[in-house]
């Protein structure tokens, strides 16, 4: 695949970088038809994703980064350039809720109101961003067979056609999966009562981490903690664990979660 979309005065714009600007785009636009379906402020809304979207990007390069540093310590001018990938969206996640929790605590707003609303659009932009990966040849899994990935459609088969080898198009596998979280997490914002705030982002923790486990199995480029572990799976089970302590936390409260 060609990861150059067109040129414009000599400068590559390349797709990476459009599909994250059209993820984020979608994400808004989501995001606002959602603030009108339980009533809450968009311009606030606003506010959160003005502040908490730099440091989410910060944050994916960081975490990247720090996982990758034996290449990164002696390439130091490579650490800031992102226009090839190497953005880790869990780094991303992490840092835009922290940043959206401290800037709601400031401004005496409701952390979860604010994260419920968010959460679908999140995912969507996930699941938008990583076609990203797909036009830059990364993100992908183990070697398959021309018979199994003859059942994808042929831009895929030749996209995931790299070096004279197929492989698993998994950024398609968690792209579609994370559209399909999308949809539920709306459903549960639809039908969650109004005190149980928060049982939206717990969802969504724990449906996200659910298929990025399985599907990091695939992948041949995944970041490595100690003792091999795949630092995706590691997250993904601690998103798990956290998001049903969430939940559980939630609906003790309060019983019942819908209408």
């Amino acid at each position: 695949m060609n990861p150059v979309a067109f040129n414009i005065f000599g400068l590559d714009i390349r797709w990476y970088g459009l599909l994250i600007s059209f993820g984020v785009l979608a994400a808004l636009t989501l995001g606002y038809f959602t603030c009108r379906l339980k009533g809450t402020d968009f311009d606030k809304l606003m506010d959160i994703f003005i502040i908490a979207f730099p440091m989410a990007i910060i944050g994916a390069r960081l975490y990247y980064v720090v996982f990758e540093f034996d290449y990164y310590k002696n390439n130091l001018n490579q650490i800031i350039n992102i226009r090839q990938g190497g953005l880790a969206i869990h780094g991303g996640v992490i840092f835009a809720l922290v940043t959206a929790f401290i800037y709601t605590k400031i401004k005496k707003l409701d952390f979860f109101e604010f994260a419920d609303i968010a959460a679908p659009s999140i995912i969507l932009a996930q699941a938008i961003g990583r076609w990203g990966n797909f036009f830059n040849s990364e993100a992908h899994g183990g070697p398959v067979t021309k018979e199994f990935i003859s059942k994808f459609p042929e831009f895929i088969q030749k996209g995931m056609f790299i070096d004279g080898t197929y492989y698993h198009p998994t950024f398609l596998y968690e792209s579609l999966w994370n559209v399909l979280v999308c949809l539920i997490l709306l459903f549960i914002l639809y039908k969650r009562k109004n005190n149980h705030k928060g049982i939206v982002l717990g969802s969504y923790m724990i449906l996200y981490s659910i298929g990025r486990f399985f599907i990091e199995g695939l992948r041949t480029d995944s970041l490595y903690m100690a003792y091999g572990l795949r630092t995706a799976q590691v997250v993904s089970g601690l998103g798990v664990i956290f998001g049903i302590i969430m939940i559980t936390a939630i609906v003790r409260r309060k019983k019942g979660i819908f209408y």
